[in-house]
């Protein structure tokens, strides 16, 4: 499978178009506080700047990205940033779904194969229940109901119910890191987009 239609799952692409006369330099320098952050180095040859992140604090702006290139080329109507980024925590969040709903087909495999098991069990704990207790002849004699057995925690749930796994924690799980991935991409992209257009304009 070609590279290109997956790896838009942790990559972030855009352009920005810069100001008319503002040059390469200008535009580098401007950008360049945003590279001068603890555990970022990054090289710039001519037009191209590339930069690496490692083990990079949360205060910093563009903590979510691993690394990325930033490009100027001349374009139609003005010089164009070109900048493509990438980002290990959204391809987290992206697969992070896929394993939780993983181990929810899982426990319902566990489930179904100890199911016999369960309903062994089951009809077990019932004869036992159904089972009188001894009572004493004098309390016989006088016409006192039977002892009741003592229920323990999990009353009113059966022997199956208390039993068998659930896959409900991990399909939550599963939703929850759905919902970070989805929201982080889109808030992302639009959020670094910004951040250069402000950084580019001095403000």
């Amino acid at each position: 499978m070609n590279a290109r239609f997956i790896n838009w799952i942790w990559h972030i692409r855009g352009s920005l178009a810069l100001a008319p006369q503002q040059s390469s330099e200008e535009a580098f320098g401007r950008l360049a506080p945003l590279f001068r952050q603890p555990g970022t180095s990054h090289d710039r040859m001519h037009d191209t700047l590339t930069f690496r992140k490692k083990d990079q604090a949360a205060q910093d702006k563009m903590s979510i990205f691993d690394g990325g290139v930033l490009r100027i080329e001349k374009g139609v109507a003005g010089p164009v940033l070109h900048y493509h980024l990438t980002s290990r925590a959204l391809l987290f969040c992206f697969l992070a779904p896929l394993l939780f709903l993983g181990f929810a087909q899982a426990t319902l495999v566990i489930g179904k194969l100890e199911k016999p098991a369960i309903e062994a069990a089951g009809r077990k704990s019932s004869e036992k229940k159904a089972a009188a207790l001894p009572q004493n002849p004098i309390d016989k004699a006088l016409g006192a109901p039977a002892p009741e057995k003592p229920e323990k925690d999990g009353a009113g749930k059966s022997e199956e119910d208390r039993k068998k796994p659930s896959p409900t924690s991990a399909y939550v799980f599963a939703a929850i890191f759905a919902a970070l991935y989805v929201a982080g991409r889109i808030l992302e992209d639009r959020l670094v987009r910004t951040l250069f257009r402000k950084s580019l304009r001095g403000s």
